[in-house]
């Protein structure tokens, strides 16, 4: 009994320590819809490391904002009624191990759907999972993202 118990823990251990090996690649993404500008605001989070290893950048570098927000101009696409809009830029920073960046499209009076396509670190890390959460007039709705399904839209 003593060895099984034995064997089990050393087990569990090795089980353990795989996932604490494993690293996970995610970005997030918040979509907000504000109704007296006509306005739908994204906050996009990121992990610090991974963004400058997809940019080849070290973020201390003091360009490396400026090519994280070039990085997500050139991977985020928003269609309003089927009709691409314009992203624009309003800020970003670096936080740790998390950079934000903050972008925005103006002139929605009304969205019936919301396509994106989202491929932020899907080619540099194959296992990446990008998730949107988009809050439209009292209405909640997520899209997840990731190689192969690099478009999502939703209705309301």
């Amino acid at each position: 009994m003593k060895k099984l118990l034995y064997i089990s823990g050393i087990l569990s251990l090795f089980a353990f320590m795989s996932f604490m090996a494993a690293d996970f690649f995610s970005s997030m993404t918040k979509v907000d819809y504000i109704d007296g500008s006509k306005t739908l605001k994204f906050t996009t989070k990121m992990n610090t490391s991974h963004i400058s290893d997809a940019i080849k950048i070290n973020r201390s570098t003091a360009g490396f904002e400026a090519e994280v927000k070039k990085y997500v101009n050139n991977n985020f696409d928003v269609y309003v009624n089927n009709s691409p809009k314009t992203l624009t830029f309003t800020g970003s920073q670096v936080s740790g191990e998390t950079v934000w960046v903050y972008f925005e499209t103006d002139g929605v009076s009304d969205v019936s759907s919301l396509k994106i396509k989202n491929t932020i670190l899907l080619s540099a890390f194959p296992k990446q999972i990008n998730l949107v959460n988009i809050a439209y007039k009292g209405s909640q709705k997520t899209m997840n993202f990731q190689r192969g399904k690099e478009m999502n839209e939703v209705s309301f």
